[in-house]
C-alpha cells in the first residue's frame, strides 16, 4: 500500500494532522533501537509509547487504545522471559498485533513456536521497510479520506458545543485502534449504512461528570439521574448521525439483503466485538468547564465492519437555491 500524504490543521491554536494517528506501545531496552523506532514512528504517524517492565501488565489492563505492540526479542533478560511476557500480552490484549524485533532474520523462521503463534509479523533494525509494510497491512489498511475526517469532527464539535453551552469542547488527533475496549459506564451505538460503508458509530463516556455538569447548570429536584445522562448521550446520538447522514449519506439506495454479524459485548472486562478485525477510526473530544477547572472526555469510533469503499465516497454540497426549492429553507 503506497503512503497516502497527510497535510497540518489548526484546531483550537494546535497544529494536528488530517491524517490519523496510531499509539504504539515499545517494548524496547537497548537505546541505540529505541532511536531508530523513535524516528520511525515519528515518520509513520505513530505515537510511541515506553512503560516500565513492572508496569506492563498493568498498563494493558488498563483503557488505553493501541494499534500494536513493537516487541524486541530480547526484551526479557533471557529468550524464555521474553517468551513469557509475549505470551503474557497475548493474553491480556489478544486483538493487538505484536510486531517483532529480530537481531538478524526478518521472519518468524526459526522463532520459538510459542512465541512465533503470538507474533505476527517480524523485522530488523537493519531494515525497517519491513516494519513499515507490517504498520500499513495491520493499522493503516484502510484509508480514510480527509474530507471525512474533518468533517466528523466538525460536526460532532457544534453537536457538543450545542448540547454543552457551558463548556468548551476540544477535538484532538483522530487516531487508529485495534483494541476492543469500552471506556466509560455508558456508550451508544448506532449504524451507519450507504453504499460506500456500513458499520457503526458508538460514543462512549462517564456518567458521573455528565451528571455533575447536568446538576450544576439544570438543576432540577432531587439531582439527575442515569436516565437523564442516558436521554443526552442519544440526543448528541441522534444528532451527529442526522449531520453524517445529511453531509455524507443522502438517500442512499436500498442495499438489498443485508449481512449482518453479532456484536459481543462484555460488560465485566469492558469489551466489545463487531466481528471484524478491522481497526477502528476514533476521535477523542474533551469539555472544559473553564468557569470550575472541570474536564470530561468523550470517546467517539466508527466501526466500519460490513463495507468499506472509500473510492465511492462523495461529499454532499446542498446549493441554497435547492435547499429553498425543498422547504429546507426560506426566504424572508
Amino acid at each position: 500500500m503506497s503512503r497516502r500524504r497527510h497535510t497540518q490543521i489548526e484546531v483550537n491554536g494546535e497544529s494536528m494532522t488530517e491524517r490519523p494517528v496510531s499509539k504504539v506501545l515499545v517494548l524496547e531496552r537497548d537505546p541505540v533501537h529505541l532511536a531508530g523506532i523513535r524516528h520511525f514512528c515519528d515518520a509513520h504517524n505513530l505515537v510511541g509509547l515506553k512503560v516500565r517492565k513492572n508496569r506492563l501488565m498493568s498498563v494493558l489492563r488498563s483503557n488505553i487504545d493501541l494499534g500494536a505492540i513493537l516487541y524486541a526479542e530480547d526484551y526479557g533478560v533471557s529468550a524464555e522471559e521474553s517468551r513469557e511476557i509475549a505470551l503474557q500480552i497475548h493474553t491480556v490484549r489478544p486483538e493487538l498485533p505484536i510486531i517483532l524485533r529480530r537481531a538478524s532474520a526478518p521472519t518468524l523462521d526459526g522463532v520459538d513456536e510459542s512465541l512465533r503463534r503470538v507474533c505476527c509479523a517480524a523485522y530488523t533494525a537493519n531494515d525497517m521497510s519491513g516494519l513499515s509494510r507490517v504498520i500499513d497491512e495491520f493499522i493503516f489498511c484502510l484509508a480514510y479520506p480527509n474530507a471525512l475526517v474533518r468533517g466528523i469532527s466538525e460536526i460532532t464539535e457544534s453537536v457538543l458545543a450545542s448540547q454543552f453551552k457551558h463548556l468548551t469542547p476540544r477535538w484532538h488527533t483522530p487516531y487508529i485502534v485495534r483494541d476492543r475496549i469500552i471506556f466509560g459506564e455508558v456508550f451508544s451505538l448506532i449504524p451507519l449504512e450507504s453504499n460506500w460503508c456500513r458499520g457503526y458509530m458508538m460514543l462512549q463516556t462517564e456518567e458521573q461528570p455528565i451528571l455533575d455538569q447536568l446538576d450544576t447548570y439544570a438543576p432540577g429536584d432531587g439531582g439527575a439521574t442515569f436516565r437523564a445522562v442516558n436521554s443526552l448521550l442519544g440526543e448528541i446520538t441522534n444528532l451527529i448521525w442526522g449531520s453524517f447522514k445529511n453531509r455524507y449519506v443522502g438517500e442512499a439506495a436500498s442495499l438489498g439483503t443485508q449481512i449482518q454479524v453479532p456484536l459481543i459485548v462484555n460488560h465485566k472486562h469492558k469489551y466489545i466485538s463487531f466481528g471484524t478485525e478491522n481497526p477502528q477510526l476514533c476521535f477523542l473530544y474533551t469539555l472544559n468547564d473553564e468557569s470550575t477547572g472541570h474536564t470530561f472526555k468523550l470517546y467517539q469510533r466508527f466501526v466500519f465492519n460490513l463495507n468499506w469503499a472509500p473510492e465511492d465516497f462523495r461529499e454532499i454540497v446542498q446549493d441554497t437555491n435547492e435547499l429553498v426549492a425543498s422547504g429546507e429553507l426560506e426566504l424572508f
